[in-house]
């Protein structure tokens, strides 16, 4: 287990700018600060980047304020336990300009699949938002959509504002932190995850589609593969990360090493668990 301070790293971050994209028209606001061992954020929900048309026919809602007050440890400490996090039980943690990252949704499907709701995850088998092509939720080129509640949230790689943060294939981007106090960073890793000379590499999940479907399962003729939370296994070694897409080792903010988690382009696009002590 491992464990390591994040104190002095974005402890000022600090963004108060007006956003002019049609579907927003707001003020984004986001504001974190270090006291003694917290790392806090408090802020409005409201993106920093252009986003899509919010309603739109997959999307029936419209971005609004919503009220953010985290905090987390400037400690982080790896344990044996993951926790899973997501929808009733608390954002995954917050990406750096206060829009956070929920990256389940609340749609489902029953064993038939003649019965699928976008919302109330009634059924047994949980519809993804991305990778999928059987029902669209409505998420803009940010791979984010609005919650009823007005909240503006990511469910895989937040586009715009790794653009805002220069995000590139030559350097690692740090663009948030999670519940557990642990950074996030999108998309690039060091190809030796513990030499910060080593190339950057684009950053693969370790989950693959299951081999053995359930015969409960929907037809996979209507729903392909992909299409359910359940059609995705860990498969240790497959790719980069581990279950809750992370590893140990060095980036630019933390050239001792230190546990952190990505973005990745694969499948699950955000980590849907942590590994740190709540």
């Amino acid at each position: 287990m491992t464990s390591g301070s994040t104190d002095g790293v974005l402890c000022d971050y600090f963004y108060s700018e007006f956003n002019d994209s049609a579907s927003v028209q707001m003020t984004s606001n986001a504001d974190w600060s270090c006291t003694g061992s917290a790392r806090q954020l408090t802020a409005n929900g409201i993106p920093d980047h252009e986003t899509g048309t919010f309603p739109n026919p997959g999307n029936p809602n419209t971005i609004s304020e919503t009220a953010v007050s985290v905090s987390y440890t400037l400690t982080p400490e790896q344990t044996d336990t993951v926790s899973t996090l997501g929808g009733p039980r608390g954002a995954t943690g917050y990406v750096l300009n206060g829009v956070k990252i929920d990256a389940n949704t609340a749609g489902s499907c029953d064993d038939s699949g003649n019965s699928c709701s976008l919302v109330g995850n009634t059924g047994n088998w949980h519809i993804e938002a991305l990778g999928q092509t059987s029902f669209d939720f409505g998420t803009d080129d940010n791979n984010a959509h609005v919650q009823p509640n007005g909240a503006y949230h990511y469910h895989g790689m937040p586009e715009g504002f790794i653009a805002l943060r220069g995000g590139s294939e030559t350097s690692m981007t740090l663009i948030g932190w999670a519940a557990d106090g642990f950074p996030i960073y999108a998309r690039y890793g060091y190809s030796d995850a513990q030499d910060s000379t080593s190339s950057l590499k684009v950053m693969t999940g370790s989950y693959q589609l299951v081999e053995n479907v359930s015969s409960n399962r929907p037809s996979t003729s209507v729903y392909a593969l992909g299409t359910f939370a359940q059609d995705w296994e860990y498969v240790t070694g497959s790719g980069d990360l581990d279950e809750c897409n992370g590893r140990y080792g060095v980036t630019p903010e933390f050239p001792q090493g230190i546990y952190h988690y990505y973005a990745t382009d694969t499948y699950p696009y955000f980590q849907r668990c942590v590994k740190g002590q709540l």
